[in-house]
């Protein structure tokens, strides 16, 4: 080996060593990430079942089936909150969307600075009451 090849396998050891420390940061990371969005489209799902459920008094009383904005708005943001999560309900007739935002410390990939890694997910669920096809 000539003398100016000297040091060459320390340079490539340190460069593989450094991928192989961000694929494993990959790897364990964004397991956490993927079980995290997991947990927020069950809570979004849920949530928004939760809301499609809030039916009018008042329109019942009338002969109306059809959700309570307001009931379904309160029963979502409590139910998120019971979860741990943070999020947004919009009401549309009887349909609620929900969407839930989470953020997920990182355990390797912090000490390349990446603090965090974000996850979102949304769900909808509509209140459905009475024959809404006909079988085929």
């Amino acid at each position: 080996m000539s003398r100016n090849e000297r040091g060459s396998l320390t340079a490539f050891v340190a460069v593989l060593g450094a991928a192989l420390f961000v694929l494993v940061g990959l790897v364990v990371d964004g397991g956490r990430a993927i079980d995290a969005h997991r947990q927020a489209m069950d809570a979004a799902r849920e949530a928004a079942r939760v809301g499609a459920d809030q039916l009018s008094v008042d329109g019942l009383r009338s002969g109306e089936v059809t959700v309570d904005p307001a009931a379904a708005v309160a029963a979502v943001t409590g139910y998120l909150t019971a979860a741990g999560e943070q999020g947004s309900v919009q009401v549309d007739g009887d349909t609620i969307v929900v969407h839930v935002d989470a953020s997920v410390p990182t355990a390797i990939l912090g000490m390349i600075g990446i603090d965090h890694l974000s996850v979102s997910a949304s769900a909808s669920a509509t209140n459905l009451h009475g024959v809404t096809r006909q079988d085929p």
